[in-house]
């Protein structure tokens, strides 16, 4: 019988898939050591371990990177997060900025069937609280077609439709000013010499125009009001 694959194993396969979803450049070691706490010696034993078990590949001094098997186990515990993270914030009453560590906790304890009940429970949600696409249980991803604040022009239309939870802070301070997820957003204008964003938040008479520095403009993604199609993935 073939046994489960441990907290670290399915912590490691997360992260690496988490931190490549949204962007092109593959995790290294070190950026790997960051995420998850630990020292760089401990990293590099795991991802010994993770390509041994054909999890991954790594060369040395080069990128992590996931292979089918390691995705599928990834795409296994992403659901698991995001469903729980839907559950503590929809059902038990959790703010956006408590559930990411809850569910860390709780997200390598509960079965495949308590998954898919809480699933159920839920209305099969696609999204998580803060716009992360909540996978199939067969592997299968789809995200919005969706640009950083920060990457979009002037004039620029659209709604919120991902919020990074890497910073709880930030989320706290998002929600004080009434930006969330699929808030109607309009850009207007950068300031000079490298000042912040100038975003209009909300529409009609509640409209307020927003200064949004960088450091939250890479955080936010905007889905154009203009129809597109989505991106979808399936592993099988």
């Amino acid at each position: 019988m073939k046994s489960q694959p441990s907290s670290s194993i399915e912590d490691y396969v997360k992260v690496i898939y988490s931190f490549t979803e949204w962007q092109d450049k593959p995790i290294t070691s070190s950026q790997l050591a960051l995420r998850l706490g630990v020292a760089n010696s401990s990293v590099s034993e795991m991802v010994r371990k993770l390509k041994d078990q054909g999890l991954v590949d790594h060369q040395p001094y080069g990128a992590v990177r996931l292979t089918d098997a390691g995705t599928r186990l990834a795409l296994t515990m992403v659901r698991r997060h995001r469903l729980l993270e839907t559950f503590l914030v929809h059902e038990l009453g959790y703010s956006w900025d408590e559930v990411h560590d809850e569910a860390e906790q709780l997200e390598h304890a509960v079965s495949d069937t308590f998954v898919e009940r809480l699933a159920e429970k839920l209305g099969h949600p696609d999204r998580d609280p803060h716009g992360d696409p909540i996978p199939t249980p067969t592997g299968r991803v789809e995200h919005p077609p969706a640009l950083r604040l920060g990457e979009l022009d002037p004039g620029h239309e659209g709604r919120i439709t991902r919020i990074s939870d890497d910073d709880p802070e930030m989320l706290r301070y998002l929600a004080r000013e009434h930006i969330v997820l699929d808030t109607a957003v309009h850009v207007v204008r950068r300031k000079p010499f490298g000042g912040p964003l100038v975003v209009r938040i909300g529409a009609g008479s509640g409209a307020h125009d927003f200064d949004v520095p960088d450091s939250i403009a890479s955080s936010l993604w905007v889905r154009s009001d203009t129809p597109h199609e989505g991106c979808t993935l399936e592993h099988a």
